[in-house]
């Protein structure tokens, strides 16, 4: 091929399949494809489930994977469940850098206009957040040193139960 001449183009789906097919068939005879986990053995989970997405789901169960989801996902999730994250931290200053990281991950992801769709999480305030997770903590302590009686602890109510209407009307009458 000459300097001057461009690459061919792929025209049609034979071509492309041709290319595939050859680029196999040299990783084949180069090995890249023994001694691959799983060799030999059959797939599980092949026809036991209705799900189409059941390989990948098995795959990042397998690997551990998570946080593969749309950012705007992503968030929407930690976004509902952050004040029982940050409930979980014991100092203020855990709590300060969660926020931080939390805020840094939204406007990056408010940023990022390639992928997913768009976000609607807004970043949190930290103070307002701070103030927020010291009164959660302060209630849960108080609680904890202060538990309410409930209104029947072993003991019967004093008040006697209302009577109904004909209860009454038959009591007056006698």
């Amino acid at each position: 091929m000459n300097e001057d001449e461009a690459p061919r183009r792929m025209n049609s789906l034979e071509d492309r399949n041709a290319i595939v097919e050859s680029a196999l068939d040299a990783a084949i005879r180069r090995g890249d494809f023994d001694d691959l986990p799983g060799l030999g053995k059959p797939l599980t989970g092949l026809h036991n489930s209705e799900d189409p997405d059941w390989w990948i789901k098995q795959k990042m169960d397998r690997e551990e994977l998570n946080g593969v989801a749309p950012a705007a996902f992503q968030l929407r999730k930690e976004n509902a469940v952050l004040e029982d994250t940050l409930d979980a931290f014991t100092t203020e200053t855990q709590v300060r850098e969660y926020l931080a990281g939390f805020n840094d991950r939204v406007r990056a992801a408010i940023m990022d206009l390639r992928e997913g769709p768009p976000v609607f999480t807004p970043p949190r305030k930290v103070e307002d957040e701070v103030i927020a997770w010291r009164r959660r903590r302060a209630a849960t302590r108080e609680q904890t040193t202060n538990p309410t009686p409930t209104p029947n602890d072993g003991q019967r109510e004093s008040r006697e139960q209302p009577r109904r209407w004909w209860q009454r009307k038959r009591r007056q009458s006698s």
